[in-house]
């Protein structure tokens, strides 16, 4: 009897010590990628010195291009907004304009979206440097039902869709779908 009890404790007391809470916690680093790619969605502002009918913003399509004045369509996808700048400058200056000074900024990123145990689900506005928590947030909060200690998120990486299990304060990237899980499951 003695030892059922002693049996009893110690598996008691290894699955409370295994449910223990990691005080060091994790950190993520806010670019995980390196520098942000444009894709369909996104919205940038072109501003040319000296030109404000060249000036604007304009949104990548779903091929991946702009419509850009005098030029037309330029393929951006997967480039930095200092690669699209330089892309607008040589196309101007093929023709239109002599030195052009064009600078290109992000306007509005493409949006990431929230599904799941929350109390909107749907599609959110990016913002630089969210996390899962801040997405969370932004949806309403948790439902009742809710896993309050990883989501789920799937991230194109190239031509693949993949899929990681991540804590609340990872940083999520525009394009994102993040699915909040029932804790039943």
């Amino acid at each position: 009897m003695f030892l059922l009890r002693l049996i009893i404790i110690v598996f008691i007391s290894l699955s409370i010590s295994a449910c223990a809470i990691n005080p060091k916690g994790n950190t993520y680093l806010v670019e995980t990628t390196g520098l942000y790619t444009l894709d369909s969605g996104d919205v940038v502002r072109v501003s040319v010195y000296g030109d404000r009918e060249l000036t604007g913003t304009f949104q990548v399509g779903d091929g991946g291009a702009i419509s850009y004045p005098l030029v037309g369509q330029l393929a951006v996808r997967g480039l930095t907004t200092k690669q699209v700048a330089a892309k607008i400058s040589s196309a101007l200056a093929n023709g239109y304009m002599r030195n052009p000074n064009v600078a290109v900024e992000m306007a509005t990123y493409r949006p990431f979206f929230i599904q799941g145990e929350v109390a909107r689900s749907g599609q959110y506005p990016y913002v630089y440097g969210m996390s899962v928590r801040a997405a969370i947030s932004l949806a309403g909060g948790f439902n009742d039902t809710a896993e309050r200690s990883f989501v789920i998120i799937y991230r194109k990486q190239g031509s693949e869709m993949i899929k990681g299990t991540v804590q609340l304060d990872f940083p999520i990237q525009p394009g994102d779908t993040i699915v909040i899980t029932d804790r039943w499951l």
